[in-house]
C-alpha cells in the first residue's frame, strides 16, 4: 500500500496550508446607539467548523497589527474575531488617546462588560457564515484586553476559558470572580512596570479566595507588551521574542485542554 506521507494530495495540502492567505471579514454591530467594527479572520481552505476566539486588542483598539496578531493566533485551527472596545468613531492614534479611551473602560467595568458580551454574541451570529463552532469559543486579550477578558469571566459569562497576555489584572470589586466559570490563564511578565508585584498578589489571592480553576506564568525579563513586535520601549513595553513563543505555546496547550 502506497504510504500516504508521500501521496501527491497530502502535499498539496500542506503546501496550501502553509501559504494560504487568512480571509478576513468586518463585521459591523451596533450596542445601542454605537456603532462598532470589528474582523474575523481564519484560514479558509477547510470548511470544518472550528472553535472560536474572541479577541480584545490592546489599547490602541482594532488597528493593522491586531489584524495580525488576530492571524497569528487563528493559525490553521481557530476561527479568531477581533472586537472593538471603543466604537468605530474612536480609534487612537498615540498613547494619550490609547490611555483616554481605555481609561475610560476602566472606570465604568458595567459599560465594559456590557460591550465585551454584546460582542461575544455577534460572534456567536456569525456561525452560519464562517466555520465556527459557537459552541466552543475562548476569549484572549492583550494588555488592555487582557483586563477586558478577565472582566469577562467576572462578569459571570459562560465560556471554557480566557487567557490574558500581559494585562491588568486589577478590578473594583475582587468578590466578583466568585461568578467566574471559565477556566483562566494569565501570562504575565514578571518584570512589567504597569502590572506590579502587589497587583499579581491580589489577583492570586482574589482567585484563591473564589476557587477558581486559574494558572499564572511569569516570565522572567519580560516586561509589557512582550507580545508585540511594535513595542520598543526598554524596561516597559518592549517585544520578547522568544516570552511571546513561549506564551503562544501555553495559549495552545491551554484551548487543547479546554476545546477537548
Amino acid at each position: 500500500m502506497k504510504s500516504l506521507a508521500c501521496t501527491p494530495l497530502l502535499l498539496l495540502a500542506l503546501t496550501l496550508s502553509a501559504w494560504a492567505e487568512p480571509i478576513t471579514k468586518t463585521v459591523p454591530y451596533a450596542i445601542g446607539e454605537t456603532q462598532f467594527e470589528g474582523t474575523i479572520v481564519y484560514q479558509g481552505y477547510s470548511s470544518q467548523n472550528k472553535p472560536g476566539v474572541l479577541m480584545v486588542p490592546n489599547w490602541m483598539g482594532p488597528t493593522a497589527q491586531s489584524v495580525e496578531k488576530a492571524a497569528r493566533v487563528a493559525g490553521d485551527g481557530y476561527v479568531v474575531f477581533m472586537i472593538d472596545m471603543y466604537g468605530k468613531e474612536v480609534r487612537p492614534t498615540n498613547r494619550a488617546e490609547a490611555a483616554a479611551a481605555a481609561g475610560s473602560l476602566r472606570a465604568d467595568r458595567r459599560l465594559m462588560r456590557e460591550r465585551v458580551n454584546a460582542a461575544l454574541e455577534v460572534f456567536k451570529e456569525q456561525a452560519g457564515d464562517v466555520p465556527l463552532d459557537p459552541s466552543r469559543i475562548a476569549a484572549i486579550g492583550f494588555c488592555f484586553g487582557g483586563g477586558v477578558v478577565l472582566e469577562l469571566a467576572r462578569g459571570g459569562t459562560e465560556l471554557p476559558g480566557v487567557v490574558s497576555f500581559h494585562g491588568n489584572l486589577d478590578t473594583p470589586d475582587p468578590a466578583d470572580a466568585k461568578r467566574i466559570k471559565a477556566k483562566i490563564l494569565v501570562l504575565h511578565g514578571a518584570n512589567d512596570p504597569a502590572v506590579p508585584d502587589e497587583q499579581v498578589q491580589t489577583f492570586i489571592q482574589e482567585m484563591r479566595d473564589a476557587g477558581v480553576d486559574w494558572q499564572l506564568i511569569h516570565y522572567g525579563g519580560a516586561v509589557h507588551s512582550f507580545t508585540d513586535p511594535h513595542a520598543d520601549t526598554p524596561g516597559r513595553n518592549e517585544y520578547h521574542p522568544l516570552v511571546a513563543q513561549r506564551a503562544f505555546i501555553a495559549m495552545e496547550a491551554f484551548f487543547r485542554e479546554i476545546f477537548e
